[in-house]
């Protein structure tokens, strides 16, 4: 187990509550860990409190996949393409996009 990343993340994170890239850091860390419920609570976070950081939505997507919530993945990667689209962010539309694409619903 990464606890002293994970330490390191929480005390990065008393210092700068808000920052989008601390928040993403820590849930790629749980993903990490194998603890997806507290990787999604912390992807959730971070869309409402920036929705604008994009990366966000292809990492949420596949945990979704992952979980064969393939309606919330789709969902995910819809609205990031809109995100990414409004942001003029081509490269992650089209990742996006791909992820989209590639999604069994069977």
């Amino acid at each position: 187990m990464s606890s002293n990343r994970l330490k390191q993340l929480y005390q990065f994170l008393k210092e700068r509550p808000e920052d989008e890239f601390l928040l993403f850091a820590l849930a790629k860390e749980y993903e990490k860990l194998g603890n997806s419920e507290k990787a999604k609570q912390y992807y959730l976070n971070l869309l409402e409190k920036h929705p604008n950081y994009v990366g966000t939505y292809y990492h949420l997507g596949k945990l979704f996949e992952r979980a064969e919530d393939f309606e919330l993945a789709s969902d995910v990667y819809e609205k990031g393409m809109k995100i990414a689209d409004a942001l003029g962010d081509k490269h992650a539309y089209g990742e996006l996009r791909g992820a989209h694409e590639m999604i069994d619903f069977e």
